[in-house]
């Protein structure tokens, strides 16, 4: 089989390839582009030939899937899916397979990183002690003994309130089907914005999750309580969430994810409003996370061959 990497993944070349190899044998064609474009034509140049195509969160659409006749397999080196035009797959019988879990520890310590950064004023006072300044003004709070509100209890949201528990916060958590997590207060998404100083987004963007956090839902947030995103922008309304943070309905916040991937338009006014930490959708992206992906990613190429035999 042909298999293409149609975007680089993150790892060097030779290890990449090393490990690629050891999943699927020496006798598959395996091709790799370093280069990421979002240009219709170019990718379909590129699968156009391929049995099995590998990406990352590059867009891949109908115009360009429909340009690559020999595709049997798309894996996916991401944990959503809202990138792929799943109905067409569906519609030509084409496998589509993420890569749960490799991001789960880099995801739910960036999310303790922003929630850290946004209570102790870290930027800060980064700033002040660079300008000769001094923590006047720039006292912050605790975690230990905050309640910390999980929105989405998979892999990810699990591990973070793993992490909440060590720093000995209280835990509450909701989730869309009856949740797995043991020890844990399962309650209403209403409650849970009522009683949280601290709201952790880890739901996947579906129809039903889109807009999950809303006017409505933001009002019913505490005035000091802060929201952290680091699942996907869109479950949170970004004008809503601005309207809050800039009126003071919640009292900051810290964004890995927005409605567009970065680069970022200097518009966009989560860039804007106060007590916001912002980071460029780095929080799946460590090191170690990009070897457990290409890991992960091949694993399941090979068992689809394995699967076709």
């Amino acid at each position: 089989m042909k298999i293409v990497v149609i975007e680089p993944l993150a790892v060097e070349e030779k290890r990449f390839l090393e490990i690629a190899r050891a999943a699927v044998g020496q006798e598959h064609e395996i091709v790799c582009y370093d280069t990421r474009t979002t240009d219709v034509k170019e990718l379909g140049e590129r699968g156009k030939d391929a049995d099995i195509i590998a990406l990352g969160n590059l867009p891949f659409p109908r115009e360009v899937l429909e340009q690559c006749e020999n595709l049997k397999m798309l894996a996916v080196a991401f944990t959503g899916l809202d990138h792929v035009d799943l109905a067409y797959c569906e519609e030509r019988g084409i496998k589509v397979q993420n890569c749960a879990g490799y991001a789960t520890t880099a995801v739910a310590e960036l999310t303790f990183g922003l929630m850290l950064d946004v209570y102790r004023n870290i930027l800060p006072c980064d700033e002040a002690a660079r300008a000769g300044g001094t923590k006047d003004g720039l006292v912050g709070f605790e975690l230990e003994g905050k309640t910390i509100g999980v929105v989405g209890t998979g892999a990810i949201g699990a591990r973070v309130i793993e992490l909440a528990k060590a720093f000995h916060m209280n835990v509450l958590a909701y989730n869309r089907t009856p949740g797995k997590v043991k020890d844990v207060d399962y309650v209403a998404l209403e409650e849970l914005l009522e009683k949280s100083d601290i709201v952790s987004l880890h739901v996947p963007l579906t129809p039903e999750t889109k807009g999950i956090i809303g006017e409505k839902e933001l009002a019913l947030m505490k005035p000091s309580a802060i929201l952290i995103n680091t699942a996907r922008g869109p479950v949170a309304d970004t004008k809503a969430l601005a309207d809050a943070l800039q009126s003071g309905k919640i009292a900051g916040a810290g964004i890995d994810v927005f409605d567009a991937e970065p680069p970022l338009d200097p518009a966009d006014p989560l860039l804007h409003t106060p007590h916001t930490v912002v980071t460029p959708h780095v929080a799946f992206a460590t090191k170690e996370s990009m070897i457990k992906r290409a890991i992960i990613e091949f694993d399941n190429i090979a068992a689809f061959i394995g699967e076709r035999k």
